[in-house]
């Protein structure tokens, strides 16, 4: 055999060997400079404790616009770095077209886009959803998390950052054995379920949830603690009744060992229906008996209504065409529209929440770690109550001079050791093992009642998300999922929000603009250089044999 025969035998040898490796063993070197393709150790150590079959189906196949097929690009580059991971995921990338009333039952639903190309605009759906199965249990993926963005490049942008939290998040949940319990509490006039719906519609599969009474606390204080220790979290919105010091000692314990919160407090009463039915209305101070127990978490929730020139609108009728009534959209400063901290993952690019209503938070010294999580804009006013609200003042021009008040604490929250409010007072029953403080905890305080209430369309709950007269799309229902992800989170999950990538998008407009010089550049100057090439080859070759 010659040497040449030799050589190319051992190349394809080598070729062959290097093919059946490739095939097996998964890897890429991530260059890039945000580290896009990393995973983080949080899902590292997830997927490497998973030892059974898991399946997630992708239903992004099919023909649909070109950016979007960046979507679905980035998903299954993503998902084989799971893969590489844990050889017991398996993935599958289906067309949803002879699957959408199936898909739409289940929960997915399609979202429209509007496509651009050669200058038209038409419009596409999509099933931007993944379906992860697990055992008997399936969770679903949102891979365009619905959220209010100017244009779809942010959508896009958004999409792809959150694809590593959304699949750990998924993964997470659906591994769980049990599920983190919520005691929604009830017994001081706290809003109605149907007011809640929505947001407990969207976290319903993730936690178990109760209702919880403090009523029993007259007759088996001790009891009721003891139940309530039983849950993680207890979420407490808009109360309007004022707590006995036994509610309080039993919320103060429940705190001091280990239970999670979420304060919604309304410290003013403030009739909404004498203000739309009779043009205006009185806000007066509502005595909720809970200044002691929040002071000794070092905040103080004010009186003072604030007014923002940054604010969510609401409809007024303006007059009559017909027998039909004519509405406008004005901006309502009492309703003001808040933007969230943008360096913390309960509320990175979350759209603004509104807030009804509201007054201001105070920060007290201590020790306790206060984050602001949502504060208003520099433009601001406050009003002492009691203090009467007229409908009618939403037509007057505001004076720019009287908004000086600066940025207003709605939101914050609160990590570290929380000191029991009774530490050093009488007790108003005999606690078995009174705590004195607690060990490292969280929970958030915000200043108003109906951040989480939902909006009544027809007797049925709307959308917290959205305004039913205006159709505008708020934050609320993202900013809540958030907390109570972040307060429940004992994994480190949801810092992955926080993680930004920078994507390169086509420029269409210019793309458009200058479609024939890339035509030619890319079609055109190819061929020339060849032709170029050819020509002088020839040449040199007949010159070089010519002589």
């Amino acid at each position: 055999m010659s040497k040449k025969v030799k050589n190319s035998v051992l190349v394809l040898a080598g070729l062959l060997i290097l093919n059946l490796v490739s095939n097996r063993i998964y890897k890429r070197f991530d260059v890039t400079a945000d580290k896009r393709y990393t995973l983080s150790k949080i899902t590292s150590k997830l997927l490497k404790n998973m030892d059974e079959s898991l399946v997630i189906n992708v239903y992004l196949e099919g023909e649909f616009p070109s950016e979007f097929k960046r979507l679905q690009s980035e998903t299954r580059q993503f998902l084989n770095e799971l893969k590489a991971i844990n050889s017991n995921i398996y993935i599958r990338f289906i067309n949803p077209d002879d699957k959408r009333e199936k898909l739409i039952k289940k929960g997915m639903l399609p979202s429209q886009l509007t496509v651009e190309e050669d200058g038209k605009l038409s419009e596409a759906i999509i099933f931007p959803w993944a379906e992860i199965l697990y055992q008997d249990k399936n969770e679903l993926v949102s891979l365009l998390p619905d959220t209010a963005f100017k244009t779809q490049e942010d959508q896009l942008q958004n999409a792809i950052e959150k694809l590593e939290f959304s699949f750990a998040n998924g993964i997470s949940s659906i591994l769980k054995s049990k599920k983190p319990s919520i005691a929604v509490l009830s017994g001081n006039g706290e809003l109605e379920d149907i007011h809640l719906y929505s947001f407990l519609t969207a976290i319903k599969n993730k936690y178990r949830l109760a209702k919880f009474t403090l009523d029993s606390v007259q007759k088996n204080p001790q009891k009721t603690l003891e139940n309530l220790k039983k849950y993680d979290l207890t979420f407490i919105a808009k109360p309007t009744e004022r707590f006995s010091e036994e509610e309080k000692l039993v919320l103060d314990q429940y705190i001091t060992n280990g239970g999670k919160t979420i304060w919604m407090v309304d410290t003013n009463f403030s009739d909404t229906d004498s203000l739309y039915n009779e043009g205006k209305m009185m806000a007066f101070p509502r005595d909720l008996n809970l200044t002691d127990l929040l002071f000794s978490y070092q905040v103080r929730i004010n009186n003072k209504l604030v007014q923002d020139l940054y604010s969510a609108k609401i409809p007024l009728a303006t007059g009559n065409i017909g027998n039909q009534a004519q509405f406008q959209h004005l901006n309502w400063f009492y309703n003001p529209l808040v933007k969230g901290n943008p360096n913390h993952p309960i509320t990175k690019n979350i759209p603004p929440v509104r807030f009804e209503f509201t007054t201001q938070i105070d920060i007290l010294k201590g020790a306790i770690k206060k984050t602001p999580l949502l504060v208003s804009s520099e433009l601001t006013k406050k009003t002492g109550t009691p203090a009467i609200v007229e409908l009618s003042s939403i037509a007057k021009e505001p004076k720019q001079e009287e908004y000086t008040s600066g940025a207003q604490l709605f939101a914050v929250l609160l990590e570290g050791t929380f000191p029991s409010a009774y530490k050093n007072r009488t007790k108003p029953f005999n606690v078995g093992h009174f705590s004195e403080q607690s060990l490292s905890n969280k929970m958030i305080i915000m200043s108003d009642g109906d951040v989480a209430k939902n909006q009544i369309l027809k007797g049925k709950p709307y959308d917290l998300a959205r305004d039913k007269w205006t159709g505008d799309s708020y934050g609320n229902k993202e900013f809540l999922l958030n907390a109570v992800d972040y307060l429940l989170d004992d994994t480190g999950l949801i810092s992955l929000r926080n993680k930004t990538l920078q994507i390169n998008l086509l420029d269409k407009q210019k793309a458009y603009a200058e479609k024939r010089y890339w035509q030619i550049l890319n079609i055109a100057l190819p061929l020339i250089l060849l032709g170029v090439f050819g020509f002088g080859f020839n040449h040199l070759r007949k010159k070089k044999y010519s002589n």
